[in-house]
């Protein structure tokens, strides 16, 4: 019999010669069974590194191996930092990034040139490697479709999660069946539309219709139709978000772009925004802005950065200064005029 240190250090209470029994497994049961009382209540403490019976305290197996990390996290962002698993999935590629893909140079990992043996050996692989990657009707669509989505978020300067979410539209609408009757390319551009409004990133129509491969009426109609078809719930798009993007490619001060964000605000509380572009009014708001702040911005600048006619603008314009009059007139204490 061991002494009572040895007794109380490798097992809560019972004999040093139970101790070293490894688990039984009895009558075929797959389970292990603790070898002092044939019950399967086992459990893993792993602070300490041990398996102990829960119903009478024997430490059935220590030492055991920790198969977690050997770093710590406190945060999800931390955790995504150390972990060493490879890139992550993304919806944005038809196989989300779980395949193989083999190179176009010609080079060893040394940098050397292949032979031509090698390049056409290497040639093969690829072309069945292509192959395998697609090995059916709809991840041929998808690969495009995403190719497509890809190209036209780069040409609009829309971030990634913009490219995700316009994936993952595309992605359903393939599985409810939506795409026989319609291009591959009307409803890439709808799914891309409907996620740059979902993100609050917004591009106008003639944006889009610019580095699509379809006319604008063909993808308005794909985006109207997938829209109610997956029931995607999308807010009316809000002047104030192109702002940013029209203030930053003019140049133009912060204080400029507050008060056309101000305009903009007494033009909602008109309710001057029903039934009008957004562009054209966020355009014109930031017209009548740098017309208050002295800043040098013609009408024809800001036609081209927002795609908006001159025309537009001026009416625009002169409709979002009465609404600021209007707005200051009806205020608690309005100042007093001069004569």
């Amino acid at each position: 019999m061991s002494d009572t240190s040895s007794v109380t250090a490798h097992r809560r209470g019972e004999t040093d010669e139970t101790r070293t029994e490894r688990p039984e497994r009895r009558d075929g049961d797959e389970k292990l069974r603790c070898p002092e009382c044939a019950s399967s209540a086992l459990v893993a403490d792993e602070e300490h590194g041990e398996t102990v019976c829960d119903d009478c305290g024997l430490v059935v197996e220590e030492d055991s191996v920790d198969r977690g990390p050997e770093w710590r996290a406190f945060d999800a962002a931390e955790r995504d930092e150390k972990s060493r698993v490879g890139a992550p999935t993304t919806n944005t590629m038809h196989d989300k990034g779980l395949s193989t893909n083999i190179g176009r140079e010609n080079r060893d990992s040394k940098g050397n040139s292949l032979s031509s043996r090698q390049r056409k050996r290497m040639h093969r692989l690829r072309t069945w490697n292509e192959r395998f990657r697609t090995r059916d009707s709809k991840e041929r669509n998808l690969k495009q479709a995403l190719g497509e989505i890809d190209r036209m978020a780069s040409a609009l300067g829309l971030p990634e999660n913009v490219r995700e979410t316009a994936s993952v539209i595309y992605r359903r609408a393939l599985d409810d069946g939506l795409l026989p009757g319609r291009s591959i390319e009307g409803i890439a551009t709808a799914s891309l539309y409907a996620a740059a409004r979902m993100a609050h990133v917004p591009r106008s129509l003639d944006e889009l219709a610019r580095v699509s491969r379809v006319d604008e009426r063909e993808f308005q109609g794909a985006y109207r139709y997938v829209v109610r078809e997956l029931a995607l719930e999308i807010e009316p798009a809000d002047p104030t978000e192109y702002l940013p993007r029209f203030a930053s490619e003019l140049d133009v001060p912060a204080e400029t772009e507050r008060t056309a964000r101000e305009l903009l605000e007494d033009a909602k509380e008109a309710n001057l925004h029903s039934g009008k572009s957004p562009v054209g009014l966020a355009a014109a708001a930031l017209y009548a802005a740098v017309r208050l702040t002295n800043v040098h911005v013609t009408q024809t600048m800001i036609a081209d950065v927002s795609d908006i006619s001159e025309v537009t603008i001026r009416n625009r314009y002169q409709e979002l200064l009465d609404a600021r009059e209007e707005s200051a007139f009806d205020g608690p204490n309005p100042a007093p005029q001069s004569l």
